[in-house]
């Protein structure tokens, strides 16, 4: 799936439908801490023990089932 050919009220709904919220809540800085510190995706102010960078990324690219460049390029890099 590839967000940039969608647009922004259709990739919306599609991470809120992934997600499981409501595209408004998308926009909700408390409820997203909250979902993103229980999926493991990275927050922005970082907590020990979570996913951080390239780590939180691929967490996310495997939840929405997207293709994040920087994580496509790192697996390719892995399994040379």
């Amino acid at each position: 799936m590839q967000l940039k050919k969608m647009r922004l009220d259709e990739a919306k709904a599609y991470v809120a439908g992934k997600l499981g919220v409501e595209p408004i809540d998308l926009s909700n800085s408390t409820l997203m801490r909250v979902l993103r510190e229980e999926l493991d995706i990275g927050v922005i102010t970082a907590v020990p023990g979570t996913a951080k960078g390239l780590s939180a990324k691929a967490r996310i690219a495997k939840l929405l089932d997207i293709e994040i460049n920087s994580v496509t390029k790192l697996r390719a890099t892995m399994d040379a």
